[in-house]
């Protein structure tokens, strides 16, 4: 039997705003630990941003900050132009190091520095995307004993991400994006 979920990760790209609309949404209620976001939104706004993913879902989302340890229930994003990490001791680092992926923030980014800190009471959420940003970090979250979900690429907006996902690998989960919130509720009881 698996340990159970400390934190949720998640990442997207293309179409990842109605992807998060569609998961956030379809939560019955808000999880019993933090979930953690990045999306390549291409937003500079990301106080809209939140404001939007909360209105479509009644769920707190929030910009993550520097230091700041989340909390559960609480749905943190990755602000624009930053790598979101998790330090070991659980609390948020900002950073401007290169690009990973063509991106910053960075999916990988954030699942590996997660994956370090959570190891196996991490669970990875990997939906739609044009990109390969996530594949790394759900390699790097199965290697330390965590679970990664992937959206079926033959459902999602953008196939390219959870492919390249599934490609590198591989998932202990793959199903459409409609069925990862009751996944989510019966993983995080």
């Amino acid at each position: 039997m698996s340990a159970p979920p400390l934190a949720v990760v998640v990442g997207c790209s293309a179409g990842g705003l109605a992807a998060l609309h569609l998961l956030l949404g379809g939560l019955t209620r808000p999880l019993p630990v933090p979930m953690v976001l990045v999306c390549h939104s291409g937003s500079e706004d990301m106080r809209l941003f939140c404001e939007l993913l909360a209105g479509r879902s009644g769920l707190p989302v929030r910009e993550a900050e520097e230091r700041q340890l989340p909390q559960p229930g609480q749905v943190y994003v990755a602000p624009s132009g930053y790598h979101l990490l998790v330090e070991r001791d659980g609390r948020f680092a900002l950073s401007v190091d290169p690009r990973v992926a063509f991106s910053r923030p960075s999916i990988d980014v954030l699942f590996e520095s997660a994956a370090e800190a959570w190891r196996e009471n991490l669970l990875a959420v990997l939906l739609t995307g044009a990109n390969a940003d996530g594949a790394h970090g759900c390699r790097r979250v199965r290697g330390l004993g965590g679970r990664v979900i992937v959206e079926d690429p033959r459902t999602a907006h953008v196939a390219t991400m959870p492919a390249a996902a599934l490609e590198l690998a591989g998932a202990d989960h793959c199903l459409p994006l409609a069925d990862i919130p009751p996944l989510l509720e019966t993983l995080c009881p």
